[in-house]
């Protein structure tokens, strides 16, 4: 019986934790935030400035943009399993963890901020019934009230908000009634004269700057979705909550500029911003809406910014992220609201936040572009996992895109600028971080779709191999150590455009230690940046799998274009690698044997000899040269990459009576390769007689590579090796596929 008791008593102790549905989790608190103090304090001014058709235009507009972006929004929370963070969890499942990082910082503190904004705006709505309270300590008292109320629970928060919406919309009644107490203005101006404010002393204003100062009235949309993670139906209830409210807001802020219209005139209008009040059938109804209206935006605000720390801290984002992750017995972000609220009550201390105001404004406005954005990369990608139950046309979030960046530069070019920056420099430094996430991203579909799209427009345009040719090496590898001894002339070779495909082949049934090894060595490549893959063969011959994987690489798009061998003191193979390399030629494949002097390696990798053979070059230059423009390439490739002194070192062939014939001919012809080759002109030329190569060690310019160029029908690797041991340096051979062209 006792042990029955336990377990029922620790069933009773388990949190509950609380999930909120779509009237009170999402509707409530984002029609509270948008309904805010500029519906009370600003639309009169903007009648008065713009004229009923005007402000119909100006509310028409800024609401149009919101609603674009909600249904952006609201289309992507149906696709996916949104996460706790809102904007930055709907931007990382689709940009990355860099790209919701780079948003959701500037959010989470333009999300604080706002709050001390809320309770500034509290303040000067108080201090105008009660002018002898003390600003700061209404400012503190309001806080800790603010707090207070959340920190009992987000459900008592939440619930409080009911009264302050009933209040609302009792003011709204008392303003509409106001039609009934007042003298009606049917003489209201159609058309605004924009006469300015008692601030710039009425000396003019414009259609958008109007905008500028009215456009805040509508934001607030992220209310509700900063919920996320507490919501019971979060691809229902933010969709449903939000919309509904922005679409209840639009009409009360129509409904309310054609009320105003009729109850004063444009003068009152443009020079009494209290004028709601003022007509109102019961004025502190009013005011009382206009204090909950901030009111109950701070607490959303506070509800909701420290839900954004903990999802940043929960994806390691930030430094000691465990501190910002542990929640109460509730379920609530305990150690992240205390952090928020510290923050908070430091800002009230600097008693005026006008001067980054508009910048809060910009970090809102960047969150709503990159949800536009978002919507619009994963609607253009057309892939299969895009099926949100809820679908726009495209030409929502594009509209929603260019409306919000529109916005943001004509509020304040300057701080739009500021605020972009700000998120670029945060995404950068966030790359350093190698963020990683168990659910992933859509980065990789973006680019392999726009890698589709390339090959289809490659396909419909005229060949031009030649001049975009990158080394793109395939490497047989039976081990590991295959790719290790050649790590850095391959890294030279491929740096910084090119690629590599390794191919473990096996006559094992399985190799998984080789698998395991080739894959951990491609991926220190990509960690250098440079793109890298592997796979392994099982159960095949060295030359049949080669062989095999040559011939169906003919197939692919995005194929190696070079065979390269890692040649070791192991004669065994020998008498295959000519044939391979020569079939990798007719299958339009380049080759490159590496042979390295293992007593040196690449010595300190600072100088490279280029040898030519004169016999072998033809008369003219018609519009490519054979056989030595791999050769060339290579030989730039590595100078750039090891910054080193190149030596063009060119092979006589005649006998000594018409060697300075020869010789003259040569000259003139490499004259005319460096110009039409482009080659640079520090490189150091040589000329040298072919009976005289035994002595070269002595004549020529030591180099810790030598590059010599190849025939495909004249492949001696007994040649080869001699070469390399009669240089003590080491080699490395290549062979044109035709692709290839130095000249172009």
């Amino acid at each position: 019986m006792s042990l029955f008791k336990r377990k029922s008593q620790a069933t009773t102790t388990q949190p509950k934790i609380v999930k909120f549905g779509t009237f009170q989790g999402v509707f409530t608190p984002t029609l509270l935030t948008i309904l805010g103090v500029i519906m009370y304090l600003r639309e009169g001014w903007l009648v008065g400035n713009a004229g009923l058709i005007g402000a119909f235009g100006i509310i028409g507009l800024a609401c149009s943009i919101t609603f674009f972006t909600a249904l952006s929004m609201s289309s992507i929370t149906t696709n996916i399993r949104i996460g706790a963070g809102g904007a930055f969890s709907i931007i990382s499942q689709s940009l990355g963890l860099e790209a919701g990082g780079a948003i959701g910082i500037p959010l989470y503190i333009s999300q604080t901020l706002a709050i001390t904004m809320y309770v500034f705006g509290f303040r000067e709505g108080w201090n105008w019934i009660f002018p002898e309270h003390p600003t700061l300590l209404v400012d503190i008292i309001t806080f800790l009230l603010v707090f207070t109320i959340v920190n009992i629970s987000t459900d008592f928060a939440f619930k409080l908000q009911y009264l302050i919406i009933a209040i609302i919309f009792a003011s709204l009644i008392s303003i509409v009634g106001a039609l009934f107490t007042n003298e009606l203005n049917y003489q209201f101006e159609w058309f605004g004269s924009y006469p300015g404010s008692p601030e710039n002393n009425f000396s003019g204003a414009n259609f958008w700057v109007v905008f500028a100062v009215y456009f805040p009235a509508v934001t607030g949309i992220m209310a509700g979705a900063n919920m996320s993670g507490d919501l019971k139906e979060p691809r229902v209830n933010i969709p449903v909550g939000t919309l509904s409210a922005v679409l209840l807001s639009a009409f009360v802020y129509l409904g309310l500029a054609v009320v105003i219209a009729l109850l004063a005139t444009p003068q009152e209008l443009v020079s009494n911003y209290n004028i709601l009040i003022d007509k109102a059938i019961w004025p502190p109804i009013v005011l009382a809406g206009l204090l909950g209206a901030t009111l109950s935006s701070a607490i959303s605000s506070l509800v909701g910014a420290p839900r954004i720390l903990m999802a940043l801290g929960q994806n390691n984002i930030l430094y000691k992220n465990e501190l910002f992750t542990k929640v109460d017995r509730k379920g609530e972000p305990r150690n992240a609201l205390i952090i928020t609220s510290v923050i908070v009550f430091a800002s009230l201390l600097l008693r005026d936040l006008n001067a980054i105001a508009p910048l809060i404004t910009m970090f809102f406005m960047i969150t709503y572009a990159m949800i536009n954005v978002v919507v619009l990369v994963e609607q253009r990608l057309g892939q299969i996992s895009f099926r949100p139950t809820l679908r726009v046309p495209i030409i929502i979030p594009l509209l929603g895109t260019i409306g919000c960046f529109v916005v943001m530069f004509i509020i304040n070019l300057i701080l739009g600028l500021v605020a972009m920056v700000i998120v670029l420099s945060t995404y950068f430094i966030l790359l350093n971080k190698k963020l990683s996430t168990e659910g992933g991203d859509n980065r990789s579909g973006i680019f392999n779709s726009l890698a589709e799209w390339s090959t289809k427009m490659v396909n419909k345009l005229p060949e031009a191999k030649a001049r975009s040719w990158q080394p793109n090496l395939l490497i047989p590898a039976e081990s590991s150590n295959d790719l290790l001894r050649s790590y850095r002339v391959l890294y030279s070779i491929i740096n910084p455009k090119g690629s590599i495909i390794v191919l473990g082949l096996t006559n094992k049934e399985t190799d998984e230690q080789l698998e395991k090894r080739l894959k951990e060595l491609t991926n220190y490549f990509m960690e250098q940046d440079v793109s890298a893959r592997a796979a392994v063969i099982n159960n095949v011959s060295f030359t049949a799998g080669l062989t095999t994987s040559i011939q169906s690489f003919k197939a692919a798009f995005f194929r190696p274009n070079t065979l390269f061998f890692s040649i070791t003191d192991d004669t065994s193979k020998d008498k295959d690698i000519p044939a391979l390399v020569k079939q990798a030629a007719d299958n339009g494949m380049g080759g490159m044997l590496f042979v390295p002097y293992r007593k040196v390696g690449l010595g300190l990798e600072k100088t490279v000899n280029l040898w030519i053979y004169f016999n072998n070059m033809e008369p003219t230059f018609d519009h490519r040269i054979k056989h030595i423009n791999m050769a060339l390439l290579i030989a730039y490739l590595l100078k750039h990459n090891w910054n080193a002194q190149l030596n063009i070192i060119t092979v006589l062939t005649n006998d000594d009576h018409a060697f300075e014939e020869e010789l003259v001919r040569a000259k003139i012809y490499m004259k005319k390769l460096k110009t039409f080759a482009r080659i640079p002109a520090d490189v150091n030329w040589h000329y040298v007689k072919m009976s005289n190569f035994k002595a070269l060690d002595k004549e020529m310019p030591r180099a810790d590579l030598n590059l010599f160029s190849l025939k495909g029908d004249m492949i001696d690797m007994a040649r080869v090796r001699q070469r390399v041991a009669s240089l003590e340096t080491s080699c490395l051979f290549l062979l044109d596929s035709g692709l290839e062209n130095a000249l172009a």
